[in-house]
């Protein structure tokens, strides 16, 4: 496998990673929170866990790190 091809994860596809989860266990908290036709278990939840499943997670898995930019040098 080439090096162009791994996956590289720096602190940010961490913390986007972590937000997703955390994304995703509030949505199935919310789903238990009665009554079961209230706005968090209709509305909240499923917001939640789309974004966590959809966006997030796959966003950190995703992410590539910007390519160095060489800084000017200082004369």
């Amino acid at each position: 496998m080439s090096p162009e091809n791994t996956i590289r994860w720096e602190r940010k596809n961490w913390y986007i990673f972590a937000s997703g989860l955390f994304a995703i266990c509030t949505g199935y908290i919310a789903l238990r929170v009665p009554p079961a036709e209230g706005f968090l278990s209709l509305t909240l939840a499923p917001i939640l866990l789309i974004t966590g499943y959809c966006i997030l997670i796959p966003w950190a898995i995703l992410h590539r790190p910007s390519p160095a930019t060489p800084q000017p040098d200082k004369v």
